[in-house]
Protein backbone atom coordinates (compact mmCIF):
# COMPACT_ATOMS: atom_id res chain seq x y z
CA UNK A 1 0.00 0.00 0.00
CA UNK A 2 1.20 3.48 -0.86
CA UNK A 3 0.64 6.79 0.88
CA UNK A 4 -3.02 7.74 1.46
CA UNK A 5 -4.32 11.31 1.22
CA UNK A 6 -7.51 13.32 1.39
CA UNK A 7 -8.24 16.62 -0.30
CA UNK A 8 -11.27 18.69 0.63
CA UNK A 9 -13.25 21.81 -0.06
CA UNK A 10 -15.71 23.27 2.40
CA UNK A 11 -18.67 25.65 2.28
CA UNK A 12 -18.14 26.60 -1.38
CA UNK A 13 -21.01 28.34 -3.17
CA UNK A 14 -21.58 26.24 -6.29
CA UNK A 15 -23.74 27.91 -8.94
CA UNK A 16 -22.41 26.41 -12.18
CA UNK A 17 -21.02 23.29 -13.77
CA UNK A 18 -17.37 22.80 -12.84
CA UNK A 19 -14.57 20.39 -12.04
CA UNK A 20 -15.17 19.81 -8.35
CA UNK A 21 -11.76 18.11 -8.08
CA UNK A 22 -8.77 17.78 -10.38
CA UNK A 23 -5.86 15.51 -9.48
CA UNK A 24 -2.63 15.34 -11.46
CA UNK A 25 -0.45 12.34 -10.60
CA UNK A 26 3.25 12.92 -9.92
CA UNK A 27 5.61 12.21 -12.83
CA UNK A 28 7.16 9.31 -10.90
CA UNK A 29 4.11 7.71 -9.25
CA UNK A 30 0.63 6.37 -9.89
CA UNK A 31 -2.50 7.55 -8.08
CA UNK A 32 -5.47 5.37 -7.18
CA UNK A 33 -8.89 6.85 -6.43
CA UNK A 34 -10.37 5.27 -3.29
CA UNK A 35 -13.39 7.44 -2.58
CA UNK A 36 -15.37 10.58 -3.27
CA UNK A 37 -17.87 12.28 -0.96
CA UNK A 38 -20.07 15.26 -1.90
CA UNK A 39 -22.72 17.03 0.15
CA UNK A 40 -24.47 20.37 0.52
CA UNK A 41 -25.85 22.24 3.51
CA UNK A 42 -27.96 25.05 2.09
CA UNK A 43 -31.02 23.42 0.49
CA UNK A 44 -33.28 21.33 2.71
CA UNK A 45 -36.83 20.13 2.26
CA UNK A 46 -38.80 18.65 -0.60
CA UNK A 47 -39.25 21.93 -2.48
CA UNK A 48 -35.46 22.41 -2.75
CA UNK A 49 -34.74 18.84 -3.85
CA UNK A 50 -32.79 18.33 -7.07
CA UNK A 51 -30.55 15.76 -8.72
CA UNK A 52 -27.04 16.58 -9.88
CA UNK A 53 -24.96 14.52 -12.30
CA UNK A 54 -21.28 13.87 -11.59
CA UNK A 55 -18.67 12.19 -13.83
CA UNK A 56 -15.18 10.90 -13.10
CA UNK A 57 -12.99 11.48 -16.15
CA UNK A 58 -9.38 11.18 -17.27
CA UNK A 59 -7.40 12.15 -20.36
CA UNK A 60 -7.49 15.94 -20.15
CA UNK A 61 -4.10 17.40 -21.07
CA UNK A 62 -4.62 20.91 -19.68
CA UNK A 63 -5.92 22.07 -16.34
CA UNK A 64 -9.20 23.81 -15.75
CA UNK A 65 -9.22 27.28 -14.21
CA UNK A 66 -11.11 29.49 -11.82
CA UNK A 67 -10.68 27.23 -8.80
CA UNK A 68 -8.04 26.94 -6.14
CA UNK A 69 -5.09 24.75 -5.27
CA UNK A 70 -5.70 22.28 -2.46
CA UNK A 71 -3.00 20.82 -0.21
CA UNK A 72 -3.83 17.14 0.34
CA UNK A 73 -3.58 15.88 3.90
CA UNK A 74 -1.78 12.59 4.50
CA UNK A 75 -3.86 10.04 6.42
CA UNK A 76 -0.69 8.90 8.23
CA UNK A 77 0.27 11.89 10.35
CA UNK A 78 3.78 13.08 9.53
CA UNK A 79 3.82 11.31 6.16
CA UNK A 80 5.39 13.00 3.12
CA UNK A 81 3.52 15.60 1.09
CA UNK A 82 1.64 14.45 -2.01
CA UNK A 83 3.92 14.57 -5.07
CA UNK A 84 1.26 15.72 -7.54
CA UNK A 85 -1.25 18.55 -7.55
CA UNK A 86 -4.90 18.91 -6.59
CA UNK A 87 -7.32 21.70 -7.46
CA UNK A 88 -10.92 22.22 -6.45
CA UNK A 89 -13.88 24.06 -7.93
CA UNK A 90 -12.45 24.94 -11.35
CA UNK A 91 -15.33 26.80 -12.95
CA UNK A 92 -13.68 26.43 -16.37
CA UNK A 93 -13.50 22.66 -16.79
CA UNK A 94 -10.54 20.74 -18.23
CA UNK A 95 -11.54 20.08 -21.83
CA UNK A 96 -8.46 19.50 -24.01
CA UNK A 97 -7.24 15.99 -24.82
CA UNK A 98 -8.79 12.58 -25.32
CA UNK A 99 -11.18 12.61 -22.38
CA UNK A 100 -12.64 9.33 -21.16
CA UNK A 101 -15.60 9.06 -18.77
CA UNK A 102 -15.06 6.25 -16.26
CA UNK A 103 -18.06 6.73 -13.99
CA UNK A 104 -21.20 8.82 -14.15
CA UNK A 105 -24.11 9.02 -11.74
CA UNK A 106 -26.75 11.38 -10.42
CA UNK A 107 -27.20 12.06 -6.75
CA UNK A 108 -29.91 13.68 -4.70
CA UNK A 109 -28.58 16.83 -3.03
CA UNK A 110 -30.45 15.98 0.18
CA UNK A 111 -28.59 12.70 0.61
CA UNK A 112 -25.22 13.55 -0.94
CA UNK A 113 -22.88 11.22 -2.78
CA UNK A 114 -20.60 8.54 -1.35
CA UNK A 115 -18.62 6.87 -4.15
CA UNK A 116 -16.44 4.07 -2.78
CA UNK A 117 -15.50 1.67 -5.58
CA UNK A 118 -14.48 -1.91 -4.92
CA UNK A 119 -10.74 -2.52 -5.28
CA UNK A 120 -11.25 -3.96 -8.77
CA UNK A 121 -13.14 -0.85 -9.92
CA UNK A 122 -10.76 1.82 -8.59
CA UNK A 123 -9.42 4.22 -11.20
CA UNK A 124 -5.61 4.08 -11.51
CA UNK A 125 -3.87 7.16 -12.92
CA UNK A 126 -0.56 6.70 -14.71
CA UNK A 127 2.31 9.06 -13.88
CA UNK A 128 1.48 12.67 -14.88
CA UNK A 129 -2.13 11.73 -15.79
CA UNK A 130 -5.06 13.96 -14.82
CA UNK A 131 -8.35 12.92 -13.23
CA UNK A 132 -11.34 15.22 -12.86
CA UNK A 133 -14.57 14.95 -10.93
CA UNK A 134 -16.94 16.98 -13.05
CA UNK A 135 -20.27 18.44 -11.96
CA UNK A 136 -22.23 18.04 -15.19
CA UNK A 137 -25.50 19.65 -14.05
CA UNK A 138 -26.04 23.33 -13.30
CA UNK A 139 -27.66 23.62 -9.85
CA UNK A 140 -31.12 25.19 -9.76
CA UNK A 141 -29.80 27.72 -7.26
CA UNK A 142 -26.61 28.34 -5.29
CA UNK A 143 -25.60 25.34 -3.19
CA UNK A 144 -23.18 25.49 -0.28
CA UNK A 145 -21.15 22.36 -0.98
CA UNK A 146 -18.48 20.29 0.73
CA UNK A 147 -16.33 17.61 -0.87
CA UNK A 148 -13.67 15.07 0.05
CA UNK A 149 -11.64 12.90 -2.28
CA UNK A 150 -9.55 10.00 -0.96
CA UNK A 151 -6.61 8.72 -2.99
CA UNK A 152 -3.37 6.78 -2.79
CA UNK A 153 0.06 7.59 -4.23
CA UNK A 154 2.29 4.62 -5.11
CA UNK A 155 5.90 5.32 -6.04
CA UNK A 156 7.61 8.67 -5.97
Amino acid sequence: MGRMYTATFSAVAVTAQQDLFEIVAPSDAVVILHGLYLSQSSDVGDAAEELLQVAIKSGATTSGSGGSAVTPAPLALGDAAFGGTVEANNTTKASTGTIVTHHKESFNIRTGLAYVPTPEARKVLSPSARLTVELMTTPGDSLTMDGTIVFEEIGG
